[in-house]
């Protein structure tokens, strides 16, 4: 391609050409229709339809040196297996269809600290798939995307983003919370078809490679949040959903799902306290069934219940590993927590100060130091 000059048949036809236009330049420069086709296959965008781009600009650009890709062909991007990870969900479903290869795009939505990610995560762990994960914030446009040009010892380059390196690796492309995205996010169209996509700056069509997909997560169904619980959403571009043929729903584990979750964790830190960990799946259960009815504001995902055992693993306190973890949310339901919690425990007083007072500070550091010595 390098020595062929596209260059007099973008000034003959213009840059988007078709077969009847290639057919008649071929008869003009005496070349036949397959060779010349073959020569600008890296120009085809679809059968029968080919894009052209004056490639005397990027052929120079091209012999340039390149940008150092974020991700070396060589490197290993199969996720690392997590022993405490317990399946459940549609975990079994997203296994089945990553290992089946088929390009099937999937759209999991559900609360937050649900698992959603780490399923994903946890899935192309076990298959041994690449998993190329892009974190989508309202700011996330082509360039973050696709990619574009980069300045590299004062020589612009052109630099892969994210979503061609999963194309070209056929890796799983991991879209998170991809409903704070704005309608930039309508530059992947083609590549949600399945179709590859048509790096147009430098006149390259890159097409998927086998197993390639692309799963997105979100916390809505792409709708915005009305209750403004999930502030930052959008409500995404209809023709952009309907590119998802199948959409999960995500909920909360079940208690005895919950349990084994908290008891491998706990395990793993040597911190497992069989009550412990039955009280806290109790209470977590009790605060979302109030949340459903719409009787509190907040609930307490599994991903809080993890912090509140790596607290207790660090503390030793039920009481203050269930307090620093639900500091986060305002004082009446931070209390409302403590104080259900107090009923479901009765180890644990909301009203007992957990903290050290001077005087056991003073005489802990004295039993400290004279064990050192």
């Amino acid at each position: 391609m390098q020595n062929f000059e596209v260059a007099p048949i973008i000034e003959r036809f213009g840059q988007v050409v078709t077969t009847a236009d290639l057919r008649t330049y071929a008869d003009e420069i005496g070349m036949s229709y397959q060779t010349l086709t073959k020569k600008l296959e890296s120009f085809k965008v679809r059968r029968g339809l080919w894009h052209l781009t004056a490639v005397e600009q990027l052929e120079q650009t091209f012999n340039q040196p390149a940008v150092d890709p974020v991700v070396e062909k060589n490197e290993n991007l199969i996720p690392a297996r997590d022993v405490n990870f317990v399946s459940f969900g549609n975990f079994t479903d997203i296994k089945k269809i990553i290992s089946s290869r088929q390009y099937y795009p999937v759209f999991i939505t559900g609360l937050s600290g649900n698992g959603k990610t780490f399923g994903v995560e946890q899935a192309c762990a076990q298959l041994k798939r690449e998993l190329i994960r892009v974190n989508i914030t309202i700011e996330t446009d082509e360039d973050d995307l696709i990619g574009g040009f980069r300045l590299v010892g004062g020589e612009t380059v052109w630099h892969n983003g994210p979503v061609i390196q999963a194309l070209e690796r056929g890796a799983i492309l991991l879209l998170d919370e991809v409903d704070l995205a704005s309608n930039k996010i309508l530059c992947l169209q083609s590549v949600l078809e399945g179709k590859g996509v048509f790096l147009k700056k430098i006149g390259k069509y890159v097409k998927p490679a086998d197993g390639f997909n692309v799963i997105a997560t979100a916390n809505t169904k792409g709708k915005g949040s009305d209750d403004g619980r999930f502030i930052g959403t959008n409500v995404l571009n209809e023709a952009f959903l309907e590119r998802f043929p199948v959409t999960f729903e995500q909920p909360y584990p079940s208690p005895k799902v919950e349990t084994a979750i908290l008891k491998k964790v706990a395990e793993s830190l040597d911190a497992y306290d069989a009550e412990f960990v039955e009280r806290l799946v109790a209470w977590a259960e009790i605060i979302r069934k109030t949340f459903y009815d719409g009787g509190v504001d907040e609930i307490v995902s599994t991903r809080r219940l993890v912090h509140i055992i790596r607290a207790f693993s660090i503390f030793g306190k039920r009481k203050k590993a269930i307090e620093v973890c639900v500091a986060r949310f305002d004082d009446e339901t931070k209390q409302s927590f403590l104080e259900l919690y107090a009923k479901i425990d009765a180890n644990v007083d909301p009203d007992d100060d957990d903290n050290e007072s001077p005087e056991e500070m003073v005489r802990r550091h004295a039993q400290e130091s004279a064990a050192t010595l």
